[in-house]
């Protein structure tokens, strides 16, 4: 066979025609493996889609209990709600009521401090004003212990006071002038004609207050200064003030502070054995005091030796008296025994009759004749 210009033999026409049967077959083949394919694929989608109605349905059923569960949930969260807010309610009421009386409680609290703070700052004001009166003062006596004749004036001063106020009046005497011309500062009596004692109220002071400056040599300059006016001050006084039958042998330096009077006991123990020495005591305001208590003892002690003879005298009196009112006590004890003889004899006669009464009150005089009753019918 030609076909165009080519010629085909008949095998390969036969090959053509087996390829072509092939070809065929497999088309059928094809066709009948694409119809089972989807026959499958039909009754697989058949069979899902029924799966997901079963699945929409128990859906459908999961979501109506679902549906009742959370109406359910909300009617238990309305409620529980409800009263969650009225728990709530409640409790702001009461957490209000005690904010409220706390807040009270507190205004009341911070008043009363407030009220108290306001009379301690009276207080302080009070005492800020002493204080400044005080400072004032000080002031005023620092500059009186810086002028010689001013802290002169201010011992002599305290000096007087202390020994004013414990000794009675014409017992001691300030300024007066001795057989030497010297005038002590004050004389102190003493009884049955005794030598006065002699008290010095100037003491330097100079030399003690430059001892308080900061340079080192500076201060050592001013206790040798302070020492030399001191033992200066001790020969002056026995120099001066001891005279033979007038005055004591013995004289007090006045030191108008404290503070001073221990520092030289504690720091300048020469000082002190010099008026040791020299018959010169150091006294200080409290030593003083008490040195005039113990004059003042002796001055009362004399007077009630002075008085003895008066005291004797009216001792003898009133032995006097005590003898009379013996014997008046003595009569009048007998008086008492006579009355109480008298009682005695009252009482013995006023016995007697009720004895008497009682053996009268005992006699048997027999008993009335007897009277017949009378009774009324019925009886």
């Amino acid at each position: 066979m030609t076909v165009g210009s080519q010629p085909i033999s008949l095998a390969a026409v036969l090959v053509v025609g087996a390829v072509l049967a092939g070809f065929v077959a497999a088309l059928v083949v094809v066709s009948r493996r694409g119809q089972a394919a989807a026959t499958a694929r039909a009754e697989a989608l058949r069979r899902a889609e029924d799966e997901n109605a079963a699945k929409m349905n128990e859906f459908a059923r999961s979501q109506a209990e679902l549906s009742a569960r959370m109406q359910t949930i909300a009617e238990v969260f309305g409620s529980r709600q409800a009263e969650l807010n009225r728990s709530v309610s409640e409790r702001l009421d009461g957490l209000g009521h005690r904010i409220g009386q706390s807040m009270h409680e507190s205004s009341k609290a911070t008043h009363e401090n407030l009220t108290r703070l306001s009379e301690r700052l009276a207080v302080i004001d009070r005492a800020q004003a002493n204080i400044t009166q005080l400072s004032g003062q000080v002031v005023q006596l620092q500059n009186v212990l810086a002028n010689k004749q001013t802290r002169g004036a201010f011992g002599q001063a305290r000096m007087e006071a202390i020994v004013q106020d414990g000794l009675p009046q014409g017992s001691y005497s300030f300024q007066a002038t001795l057989s030497n011309r010297n005038r002590p500062d004050c004389l102190v009596a003493f009884p049955n004609g005794a030598p006065d004692l002699v008290i010095d109220a100037k003491f330097p002071l100079e030399a003690w207050n430059a001892m308080r400056a900061d340079e080192p040599g500076l201060r050592r300059a001013a206790e040798q200064q302070f020492r030399r006016d001191v033992q200066g001050h001790i020969s002056a006084i026995r120099t001066r003030y001891f005279i033979a039958g007038e005055t004591q042998d013995t004289a007090f330096m006045f030191v108008p502070s404290e503070s001073i009077f221990g520092d030289i006991h504690e720091r300048f123990d020469d000082i002190v054995q010099f008026a040791h020495r020299n018959r010169v005591v150091i006294v200080s305001p409290t030593l003083l005091l008490l040195s005039i208590q113990v004059i003042q003892a002796v001055l009362r002690d004399t007077r009630i030796k002075e008085q003895a003879h008066v005291v004797r005298d009216e001792v003898i009196r009133l032995m006097d008296d005590v003898t009379r009112l013996d014997d008046r006590v003595r009569k009048l004890q007998s008086h008492f025994g006579m009355m109480n003889k008298d009682f005695d004899e009252i009482a013995t006669s006023t016995r007697k009759i009720i004895n008497r009464g009682e053996k009268i009150d005992a006699l048997d005089f027999g008993q009335a004749p007897h009277q017949p009753e009378l009774r009324l019918a019925g009886e």
